[in-house]
């Protein structure tokens, strides 16, 4: 049993040291653990400082990709390494080495694909009150439309084993956080959680520089996302409400007209048939979008089956 632990950085050359000596040698269960450094285009030797601390496995990216490329790329690097699990955590010594094994437990125990490292939101104390409130908040977003339970949505310390690692697909470029759940929960993959602790990180997040950016590129990639594996549910519920409005405002002439004849109202009967018309498209393109989407998932599963026959040249089975 091989765990790699992966670490996608940009400019960790002051941090990363201690985030890899805080790592663990030994997990009952797992016979080897290396290590692996996504440098995201970092332009302080992030890469030399890793290769100084004898990091197992890094991949470079040459220009800042952001961390979703770097995640994704470090979970291809991962399986081309032989890796049976694989665990992401933050180069900013945020989450600790030690919660590893019990992150990693039910993947060994055949109990999950995928485990998330719950955070105790409301005892972060470095996270403002905004900050944890909109933390929930997104949480609660996600379970609602993934269908997921979990506690921490946005958590970056977690585990996948080899399936899990080769069904993700991640599109965005962004974060593959929220991404990752909705993909895992619509393809069926098992999802443990567990409760962590965190350490006290002084520097500034690396992934957005205000809250209302933050909200917008979040937003943004929930409804892509959703968009993507719901389509038909999305679209029939927006046209559905956009034709709830046509009849609303029919009934409201219908009223008039009938106490005073509809005169000086005519005006609502342009707009039933303009909400008509926009709802009753809005639902064709959820029938299309779904259509669409039953060729993704075929393409998906064509790209799971190719991704296995790759590995297995890098890794031929025993014979």
């Amino acid at each position: 049993m091989k765990l790699i632990i992966q670490i996608p950085c940009l400019n960790e050359t002051e941090s990363l040291p201690k985030t890899l000596q805080d790592l663990p040698q030994r997990i009952p269960g797992v016979d080897t653990i290396e290590t692996l450094v996504i440098d995201d285009g970092s332009t302080d030797g992030t890469s030399d400082v890793a290769r100084c601390h004898g990091v197992h496995h890094i991949v470079r990216f040459t220009k800042h990709k952001g961390l979703a490329r770097a995640f994704y790329a470090g979970l291809d690097a991962a399986l081309k390494a032989d890796a049976d699990i694989i665990v992401n955590t933050d180069a900013d010594g945020q989450y600790k080495g030690e919660d590893i094994p019990r992150l990693v437990q039910p993947i060994l125990e055949g109990k999950a694909d995928i485990v998330i490292g719950n955070r105790d939101i409301e005892n972060i104390q470095q996270f403002s009150w905004t900050k944890k409130r909109l933390q929930r908040i997104g949480s609660w977003v996600i379970r609602h439309l993934a269908g997921s339970n979990i506690a921490d949505a946005t958590t970056g310390f977690r585990s996948y084993n080899r399936e899990a690692a080769l069904r993700l697909n991640i599109i965005s470029d962004y974060t593959y956080t929220l991404e990752s759940i909705i993909q895992a929960e619509h393809k069926d993959l098992a999802i443990a959680h567990i409760t962590v602790s965190t350490n006290k990180v002084t520097r500034v997040s690396r992934l957005f520089k205000t809250i209302p950016e933050y909200l917008k590129r979040s937003i943004v990639t929930i409804i892509r996302i959703y968009a993507m594996f719901n389509p038909f549910k999305l679209f029939t519920h927006i046209g559905m409400i956009m034709l709830l409005g046509g009849v609303l405002v029919g009934c409201r002439f219908l009223f008039y007209y009938l106490l005073t004849g509809g005169a000086g109202k005519i005006q609502s009967l342009v707009f039933v048939a303009i909400l008509t018309i926009i709802g009753i498209q809005i639902i064709v393109v959820g029938v299309v979008s779904d259509l669409i989407s039953a060729n993704r998932r075929l393409l998906e599963d064509v790209l799971y089956r190719v991704k296995k026959v790759e590995l297995e040249k890098y890794h031929p089975p025993d014979v």
